[in-house]
């Protein structure tokens, strides 16, 4: 019974959120709203016994993607009239893919009886935890493949790292021992020009 009203309470919020983020002026908004879809996801996919996927959604999709487009709309500035002067012209286009995904959510509809849970089909009860079996057969069979993926995402970060630091000829850098060494007698004078009279360095 909680699970029941758990998921119809996931679901509708999830769904008011979607609509909230088409429909709302402010794009901050729509990025907010769009944040509380996610967390909502996550809560649906927890019901479904997906822990992980739950975990990756509120890390990656809310702690990253979301937060990064925050960031953008509210740093750049962007002119929203004009964007929105193009929306006829893009109208066309924007209903052929409203009508492939009515067309998808009417096929996925008339499927219902395709998933065991709806069709009153009990499902087995797994014999270890989801995030148990992912780790095992993450670390087991597909260990040479992560450890790839990781090597390339330190490649890729080591390379961002070196094109933010390597030196240019039209750039002035400091150098800190130079700095450091300088006395502040050296740097300072103290001036006591007259009246009216200019400086003379």
């Amino acid at each position: 019974m909680i699970a029941t009203l758990a998921f119809y309470l996931f679901a509708t919020l999830t769904i008011a959120s979607a609509i909230a983020v088409i429909f709302a002026r402010n794009p901050v908004h729509s990025v907010l709203w769009l944040i509380l879809a996610f967390f909502n996801s996550a809560g649906l996919m927890l019901l479904v016994g997906a822990e992980f996927i739950a975990m990756l959604v509120v890390i990656v999709y809310v702690g990253a993607v979301a937060v990064l487009f925050l960031f953008v709309v509210m740093m750049l500035d962007i002119d929203f009239a004009s964007l929105r002067s193009g929306f006829t012209r893009n109208l066309p286009f924007g209903l052929i893919i409203a009508l492939v995904l009515l067309a998808e959510i009417v096929i996925a509809l008339s499927a219902w009886k395709a998933g065991p849970a709806l069709s009153n089909h009990a499902i087995p009860a797994a014999a270890t935890p989801n995030i148990v079996a992912l780790g095992q057969l993450l670390y087991s069979r597909y260990l040479f493949a992560f450890e790839l993926a990781g090597l390339i995402l330190l490649v890729a970060m080591i390379g961002a790292i070196v094109l933010t630091h390597r030196s240019r000829g039209d750039l002035r850098t400091p150098k800190v021992s130079k700095q450091i060494a300088r006395r502040p007698d050296e740097a300072i004078r103290n001036m006591d020009p007259g009246v009216g009279e200019g400086m003379i360095l």
